[in-house]
């Protein structure tokens, strides 16, 4: 039997124009979604260095504080003698250049440490003596 809509019927393989136009707009929807977090991550992840860095100085002056019953002046005190108290001072992941620290009396008695984060809306920010509208994130003495 002949038919004139025999080739009508016969689907060939290959996507529509629907098709692809369904999966252009799926992919740029996850797109839309996903590079954000992607292009924060390096900066969130610098952040997270620079307060884990404090805390190591922090802490490290603290126990200097107990040997000495005061603060070095500068944070490459804490790098001297036969005993170090660190190692290597750390410093910002991004710039290399020092944190900032302060110190009060004489002989200090007392200290703040800060940090510029890249991170402006940084949940941490909001602690005791940070600015968060410049991004400073402070850490003090605790003595």
């Amino acid at each position: 039997m002949f038919s004139i809509f025999k080739n009508f019927n016969t689907k060939k393989p290959g996507f529509t124009i629907l098709d692809v136009v369904v999966v252009v707009i799926v992919v740029g929807f996850f797109a839309v979604l996903i590079i954000p977090g992607l292009i924060s991550g390096p900066s969130r992840a610098r952040d997270a260095s620079r307060k884990s860095d404090l805390r190591v100085i922090k802490a490290s002056l603290e126990n200097y504080y107990n040997e000495t019953g005061t603060y070095p002046t500068k944070l490459a005190g804490l790098e001297l003698g036969a005993t170090p108290f660190i190692k290597k001072v750390p410093k910002d992941p991004k710039t290399g250049s020092e944190y900032t620290y302060t110190t009060t009396g004489s002989p200090p008695s007392s200290f703040v440490l800060e940090a510029v984060l890249e991170n402006k809306n940084d949940q941490d920010l909001k602690a005791l003596g940070s600015d968060p509208a410049k991004g400073i994130y402070q850490l003090n003495s605790t003595n």
